[in-house]
């Protein structure tokens, strides 16, 4: 099978660090599904991996968890799919990626894509999806539509990227929170009232002069996205006592002052999507679950995807250059690719 993989670390402008390869076809094991994969995207955790994790010599790692495609066969335990079915889903950071023509998903951790989206917009939307869906309703435990969740406020930092594009959905549609967003640059800004944010502030400016102008219901939660080092003592004081932070970066560990959320007993949330396929955890078929509820929300109009720019068939050339655009931070939206050359 066409493949993209690298067998050693090499940054971004390196030729080398992503090539087209042929690797054998894969065989499902028996909770898999074999799907023929049609378009993915590209998120931070690609770069990180590629960074990081230096393959055994002689082997190649394949990068990728964001895919739809079309299931070619299933394992012998796998149930509510057929070959033939169009699925999309996220994978498993232990595994292969998907960045090859078939690929191998457990089936608890798949749905089928939504009808009303292209390949190429529907692969936006998994992991970041499941990111979203896990802070909000998993982490931070937000009121639902109908709980009360008008007299909340929710602080998002650095709304524009991958994960903040759908949760800032997810949020709008399915709570009654007041949504106060982080961007700086005016298309991030610009993006997000898209949106549908009720409130966009500036991260580079002091965030309480420009919370306190908005009379804002109380801040019991803010997700933090991106740079949370950066923000967080800002952050401890902006919350209400016995409210809640949580984050998905890597803050260095001097940056996180856990101390100085004693006084107001708040509580810290760490948020990694791969967490239930890594320990597979009794509940790892929520992921699946939820991402059947995403695709009927995207077909009944309520979410869109956050697609922003389709950079071509999926090769290495195109994934490197997805790769130093995501390392540059600038990134709104997703950037996906389909096809294969």
């Amino acid at each position: 099978m066409k493949a993209i993989g690298y067998s050693s670390e090499r940054i971004s402008t390196d030729v080398d660090c992503l090539l087209d390869i042929t690797l054998p076809d894969p065989s499902p094991l028996e909770h898999d599904l074999l799907v023929a994969v049609e378009a993915v995207s590209v998120n931070p955790v690609d770069t990180k991996v590629r960074r990081r994790e230096q393959p055994a010599a002689g082997a190649w790692r394949v990068l990728g968890w964001d895919a739809v495609g079309t299931v070619v066969s299933c394992g012998s335990a796998v149930q509510g799919f057929s070959p033939g079915d169009r699925v999309w889903y996220a994978g498993a950071l232990q595994r292969p990626g998907c960045n090859s023509s078939l690929h191998c998903v457990d089936h608890r951790l798949a749905a089928r894509a939504p009808q009303s989206l292209g390949a190429a917009d529907a692969a936006a939307l998994p992991l970041t999806a499941i990111t979203a869906w896990e802070l909000v309703f998993d982490r931070l435990k937000l009121p639902r539509q109908g709980q009360s969740g008008e007299h909340q406020s929710l602080l998002v930092v650095g709304a524009a990227g991958g994960v903040g594009s759908i949760l800032v959905q997810l949020v709008r549609q399915l709570t009654d929170l007041v949504l106060v967003a982080t961007a700086s640059r005016p298309e991030s800004q610009a993006w997000l009232q898209q949106l549908g944010v009720d409130y966009v502030v500036d991260h580079h400016a002091p965030l309480a002069d420009q919370l306190a102008r908005l009379a804002l219901p109380p801040l019991r939660s803010v997700i933090s996205l991106t740079h949370t080092g950066d923000h967080f003592h800002q952050l401890v004081d902006l919350l209400e006592p016995q409210g809640a932070l949580a984050l998905i970066d890597d803050p260095p560990p001097q940056a996180i002052d856990v101390l100085a959320m004693k006084r107001k007993s708040l509580s810290l949330h760490w948020e990694l999507m791969f967490t239930r396929s890594l320990f597979h955890t009794p509940d790892m078929a929520r992921q699946g679950e939820l991402l059947a509820e995403l695709a009927a929300l995207v077909d009944r109009g309520l979410i869109r995807s956050t697609a922003t720019q389709s950079l071509g068939p999926i090769d290495a050339a195109h994934l490197r250059s997805a790769h130093r655009q995501l390392e540059g931070g600038r990134t709104v939206g997703k950037l996906v690719l389909s096809g294969w050359g």
